[in-house]
């Protein structure tokens, strides 16, 4: 049978959506359309090949816990929407490095990993077969979305980095070099939900230049109440989310746009929910103004998790291919910050002719 053996680098709300989803759609018929997936059938992976192996945390009361009891320890407070049963997964210890903020350690319940390897984890990695290593590590995390990128290399992984540090999309391409010679598929970088506020907004401003309309300028503000917008309270924390929710957007205009776009305030009461609000003025015939404001509420976890679905069967059958470095059919679609910034109804295309083995990458 079919199987995709994945691990987990965080075990938090976008982990506990993801989970579920497998879950929730193990027995859905290929022949159907189901909210948030390309299709049931990806390139011959059905949902219900995805099979977790092992996943790594710092939050002592996720650690040592089967993973699906570990999904519902707070702080974590995705809805649920899916029974999941005894995953007989037990939750290791990971590598803290810059992972948690100072101001989230109280938060995040962080054990001493002054025993924890490089090693260990590369061993965990290897002893359980994984093929997809998948990156949930919080926004900021420069050292140590590098540090698993390097596990992954060291136990024969594809990588999948959803969150905004640059890997896959490496300008260096330091790192697309270190997978490409490690014979390894790498896929990022940020994820971009399935509407959500980045796809959103990309969509007026597509319409506007698709309309001969000229934008001139636009800002895009995010509240939420999860650790997520916990953690990017802190500004320094933030530099790679802006690029690449901003690039995401200014890459469709041929002229510089003035913008403002990025996470704005942590309202603790939200929980899970992600309330997004787009403004954007531009000027139409007689340079007539035009006005757009907008207001999107969604459930931000289960709104990535699709995606993200789609991903780790992308990069399964990219092993398959022997499909080596960055990947980017993909990417284009699934991320805010990949490494070839198309429009969105292009990189849908790009994909289809990949998934049919009518494109390389």
């Amino acid at each position: 049978m079919p199987e995709i053996r994945v691990a987990l680098v965080g075990v938090g709300n976008s982990a506990s959506a993801l989970i579920q989803g497998t879950q929730y759609y193990k027995d859905a018929k290929e022949d159907t359309t189901v909210p948030g997936l390309m299709h049931v059938n990806y390139g011959g992976y059905h949902i219900r090949d995805i099979h977790f192996v092992a996943a790594f945390e710092v939050n002592k009361d996720k650690i040592g816990k089967d993973l699906s009891e570990a999904i519902w320890v707070k702080p974590n407070c995705c809805e649920k929407f899916a029974d999941v049963p005894n995953l007989g997964v037990k939750v290791s210890p990971g590598i803290i490095l810059d992972g948690v903020a100072p101001h989230m350690r109280e938060t995040f319940n962080v054990y001493d990993d002054s025993k924890t390897t490089k090693e260990s984890i590369v061993k965990t990695l290897k002893d359980n077969k994984t093929q997809v290593l998948v990156n949930y590590l919080p926004v900021g995390s420069h050292d140590a979305v590098r540090f698993y990128a390097q596990c992954a290399i060291d136990a024969g992984c594809a990588f999948v980095n959803c969150m905004p540090e640059f890997i896959g999309s490496d300008a260096s391409k330091e790192w697309p070099k270190k997978f490409e010679a490690a014979g390894l598929p790498v896929l990022g970088d940020d994820i971009k939900s399935q509407v959500g506020a980045t796809i959103l907004h990309r969509t007026l401003v597509r319409l506007c230049l698709d309309r001969g309309v000229i934008v001139d300028e636009t800002y895009q503000l995010n509240l939420g109440g999860d650790t997520d917008f916990q953690n990017m309270t802190v500004e320094n924390r933030l530099t790679s989310k802006r690029i690449s929710k901003t690039e995401a957007v200014t890459s469709l205009v041929p002229y510089n746009l003035p913008t403002r776009i990025g996470p704005s305030d942590y309202v603790p009461f939200l929980k899970n929910k992600k309330i997004c609000y787009i403004s954007l003025k531009a000027r139409a015939f007689g340079d007539r103004p035009i006005n757009i404001s907008v207001k999107l509420e969604v459930e931000d976890s289960p709104n990535s998790a699709g995606v993200v679905i789609d991903l780790i069967r992308a990069a399964k059958i990219a092993l398959d291919r022997k499909i080596a470095g960055t990947l980017l059919s993909m990417p284009s679609y699934a991320f805010k910050h990949p490494p070839v910034q198309v429009p969105d109804s292009q990189a849908r295309q790009w994909t289809e002719d990949w998934i049919a083995g009518k494109r390389e990458r």
